[in-house]
Order: structure tokens, then C-alpha cells, then sequence
């Protein structure tokens, strides 16, 4: 019989949050290497090559890989013949880890969890509470595997009930490029099958803490059932094009993980849930012994990769950039902006409309701005910002209209695709909408020199601020014209798969 402390448990936990704040799993870093190594899509090798430089730093740094920190989530295994010295719960004891993980002082964490969903969505400051999954086992000692999940990905689950006899591979097929690029990939699909709908989404979810492994299973060869789903849907989900970033490509997912249960003879529930370039998990075991022990891995094991701006590369001053400037940008161009920058998103966004509505002045002056979908993670040190990497646009399409008609705004930097009618709007507008890359959060910092708040302080990390940058790096995803990069991109990519296995089939 062990007996675990809830210290031990506490500082375990919240040990493990920072670990995976600034931790890539190596072997994620490995299959992002590969990808790298493979592509032939230059823009989908840039957006790989500043993921990866981007994990280096943040290891090094010890400073979170994406300023989305994630909601937490724990799947804690008890063994049967475990005793717990404690008064408090399993969830409360996660919870407090959380806690102290969020607010460390050497590295805080963004908090961005709200209570209320449905309504008030007040944030709870400490990113607590943590979602538990607690599962009782044979043994003596305890089984954590936790993970902080960016609200990116988890945003683009899917849930289907298929009819028993309907195929998987064709749903998943179907699916993926609904879910377009605001989860960042290259990433890892979790499918979950069978049970019941809450049972497959506990699979799915559970799948992703697996170990990345796709290429040894590759070469091994498929003996189950499931293991002969993970090799189709990687092969066939790769070659729709989407690639890194959605802008078109060789690699979108680098792993497959399925885990199935037994289920009703009626029924048949899959849940996908993507994993985005921020991967991060890790697991742990308690003994009784102490807290767990997390070995660092070794700056060494990172490839060495570059990443330099092309001869063709637009650079921009933000202070002086005029609507007749950003007529000429092209999609798919690589632009550096410096200059003064603002920031926004949902709420901020929110607010901005309640106040046009009323007939209210605005705190901020927009006419002939570029705004920055983003919330960053607080600063500490020397440092202008915390981690900024950019936040999913598509939830600022509904605002989109209104900022370019009514407050003058000329252009938007954010992450992934804008939805059809948003296009259309910066098209009719003359405006022009900017990618930065999801995953590469303290990259992007570093270009960030400056920073304030200039209204709305009290929504936090959703404030309008005001950076100063400096050679921050960007591509033009739509441009004055209307032309979509997230759209000619994959289709382009997919095209060309094809052309090359007509070729090998040749």
C-alpha cells in the first residue's frame, strides 16, 4: 500500500503545467523536424521552421510555446491499494496545482478559464478549475497524465453519430477541412470510438496523450483494427493539401491516435479532436516516495533550424501605412510590420460594438490602423509582452464588417482562414488581412518592443493595447483584391499530391 501526500500531489501537478508550458514532447519536436525536412510548400516550411525555432526558445527561455495556455485537463489513475493523506479531493488538489502553476511568478501562466459560460463569463484568474478524469485501477501508486489544451483546437472538435454500417475514414475525410486552420496545424487528430457520445469524446482526448509513433507503426505494419484506421486516415488526411497553417502543403496531421470502446449495436460515436502545434503534455507517477520527478530534456535534441525572411519580403511602417500602400500587397507575400500596432479580440470587440450602438465615442482611434487578434501572457523581467502568438480570427468575423465600415480600420493580423462573407468585406473595404504563425508565440514576442493599455483594462488579456514593433513577420492571407491564401493554398497542395502519386504510380 502507498501512501500519497498532498503535497506530493499538488506539487506534482503544478510542476508539471510549467514543465509543459515551455516543454515540447521531443518526440512531437521530432515528427515537426520530419515534416520540416519533407515539405516542398515554401510557406508551409516558413510556418514549420518558426514553429520549431519558436519551441527552442521557449525551452530555453522557460517561457510559454503559445500564450494560450490552455484549459487544463487530468486523467488521474488510482490504484486500488493506494491511501491518500489528505483532506482534500482529487479534483481540489489539481485545482490548487493549477493554481500555483498559473500564477508563478518566474513564469505566469495565462488565465483563461471563465465561470458562468452561459453568461457573466467572468474569469476565475488562477485557470482553475482543471478538468479531472478519474479511473480506478489495480496497483499501489497513481497514474497522471496531464495536458493544457489550447481553446484553438479545442474549438474544432468534431461529434458524429454514425450509423453502424457508415465509414469512418469518409467522415473524418469530410470533416477535417470544415475545421480549417484555426487549430494550428500540423498537429495530432485524437479519435475516440464507440461507447457512448461522452464516452468516445473521453477517448479522444485520452488518445492525444499518447506518444507520437505513426512512422514506426508505418514501418511495422497495421495488425488491429484500429491501427489500420490510424494508417489511412494519416495517409489520406495529408494528402488533402491543408497543410501547415491551412496555407497548402505536404504535412496537416503528424500522427494518428484512435482509441475505441464497445458500444451499443445501434449505435456507433466518433469524436475527433485535433492537437495543435502547441502540444503539450506530459505524464507522471506517485509512489509515495515524493513529488515526481520531471528530467528536462536536452537543448541538443532540438534540430538546428533556421529561418530568414526571403529577398522579396515587404517591410511595412505601420505609423505611416496608407490604404492606397496595402493595394498593392500580394497574397501569399511575406510583410515585416513595425510601428504601432493595437490590439483586440472577442470581448474587446464586443464592447466596441455596444458602445457604436449606443452612439458612444471610442477610447481607441482606428482610421488606418492594423489591429492584432491577440492575448498575451504577462510580462515579467525585462520583457515588453508576454508570449503573443495570434488568437483564431474567424471569431472576429462577425465584427469584421463593422470595424472596417464604421471605424476606418485598414487591415487585421490573426491566425488562420476568415469565413467567405468576411472576405468579401475586406475586399469591398479595400482592407487586407495578415497571418502571423499559431505556435509561435514567444517568437513573435521578441519583435514586440513596447507595450500598453490604452482602453478596456479591465478585460485583462482581451484589452486594447498598443505594441511597438519591430520586423514582425507576417503573411498576406487576404489581400485588397479578395484573393485567399487559405483557399488556393490547400487546393493548390492537393493538385499537386496527386500529380506526384499519378507519377509514382506511373
Amino acid at each position: 500500500m502507498s501512501i500519497i501526500k498532498k503535497q506530493d500531489f499538488i506539487d506534482s501537478v503544478a510542476d508539471a503545467l510549467q514543465y509543459i508550458s515551455y516543454y515540447h514532447p521531443l518526440d512531437f519536436v521530432q515528427a515537426l523536424e520530419k515534416a520540416y525536412h519533407k515539405e516542398q510548400s515554401q510557406a508551409a516550411k516558413d510556418a514549420i521552421a518558426q514553429i520549431l525555432i519558436n519551441s527552442r526558445m521557449s525551452a530555453e527561455g522557460h517561457r510559454p510555446i503559445c500564450q494560450d495556455t490552455g484549459i487544463v485537463t487530468c486523467f488521474v489513475k488510482i490504484g486500488m491499494q493506494v491511501q491518500w493523506d489528505s483532506d482534500l479531493t482529487v479534483q481540489e488538489m489539481v485545482d490548487e496545482g493549477v493554481r500555483r502553476a498559473y500564477n508563478n511568478p518566474d513564469n505566469p501562466l495565462r488565465a483563461s478559464i471563465v465561470a458562468d459560460p452561459a453568461g457573466a463569463r467572468k474569469n476565475t484568474k488562477d485557470n482553475a478549475p482543471a478538468v479531472v478524469h478519474i479511473d480506478m485501477v489495480p496497483g499501489d501508486h497513481v497514474e497522471v497524465a496531464i495536458a493544457a489544451k489550447g481553446g484553438g483546437s479545442e474549438n474544432k472538435s468534431k461529434m458524429v453519430m454514425l450509423n453502424p454500417s457508415d465509414d469512418i475514414v469518409e467522415w473524418v475525410l469530410k470533416t477535417l477541412p470544415t475545421m480549417g486552420a484555426g487549430w494550428c496545424p500540423p498537429g495530432m487528430l485524437g479519435i475516440g470510438i464507440g461507447g457512448t457520445a461522452e464516452k468516445a469524446a473521453v477517448l479522444a482526448k485520452e488518445a492525444l496523450m499518447d506518444p507520437v509513433d505513426i512512422h514506426d507503426l508505418i514501418e511495422r505494419g497495421a495488425e488491429t483494427t484500429e491501427e489500420k484506421l490510424r494508417l489511412e486516415i494519416f495517409d489520406k488526411a495529408n494528402k488533402l493539401g491543408i497543410g501547415a497553417q491551412g496555407l497548402g502543403g505536404l504535412t496537416t496531421v503528424v500522427d494518428i491516435k484512435i482509441k475505441s470502446a464497445p458500444t451499443h449495436a445501434a449505435s456507433k460515436p466518433v469524436v475527433m479532436i485535433p492537437n495543435c502545434a502547441a502540444t503539450r503534455h506530459v505524464h507522471f507517477h506517485l509512489d509515495g516516495s515524493g513529488p515526481a520527478e520531471l528530467t528536462p530534456p536536452k537543448l541538443e535534441d532540438w534540430p538546428e533550424v533556421t529561418w530568414e525572411v526571403g529577398e522579396n519580403v515587404r517591410r511595412v511602417n505601420l505609423d505611416t501605412v496608407t490604404r492606397d500602400d496595402i493595394a498593392q500587397w500580394k497574397m501569399g507575400e511575406t510583410v515585416l510590420l513595425s510601428g504601432k500596432l493595437l490590439t483586440g479580440r472577442d470581448a474587446a470587440h464586443k464592447r466596441i460594438q455596444d458602445m457604436l450602438n449606443k452612439g458612444e465615442q471610442l477610447p481607441v482611434d482606428f482610421k488606418d490602423r492594423f489591429i492584432y487578434y491577440v492575448g498575451p501572457v504577462d510580462a515579467i523581467g525585462d520583457e515588453a509582452v508576454g508570449p503573443a502568438g495570434p488568437t483564431t480570427s474567424t471569431r472576429m468575423d462577425k465584427f469584421t464588417d463593422m470595424m472596417l465600415e464604421q471605424t476606418g480600420l485598414i487591415g487585421m493580423v490573426g491566425k488562420a482562414e476568415r469565413g467567405p462573407a468576411t472576405v468579401e468585406s475586406i475586399k469591398r473595404h479595400k482592407a487586407v488581412y495578415l497571418m502571423a504563425v499559431g505556435g509561435a508565440a514567444y517568437l513573435v514576442a521578441k519583435a514586440v518592443k513596447k507595450a500598453r493599455v490604452l482602453a478596456f483594462e479591465d478585460l485583462g488579456m482581451e484589452a486594447i493595447y498598443e505594441f511597438e514593433v519591430e520586423d514582425m513577420p507576417v503573411t498576406v492571407a487576404v489581400d485588397a483584391e479578395g484573393n485567399n491564401a487559405h483557399v488556393a493554398g490547400p487546393a493548390i497542395w492537393q493538385a499537386k499530391i496527386e500529380e506526384l502519386d499519378a507519377q509514382l504510380k506511373a
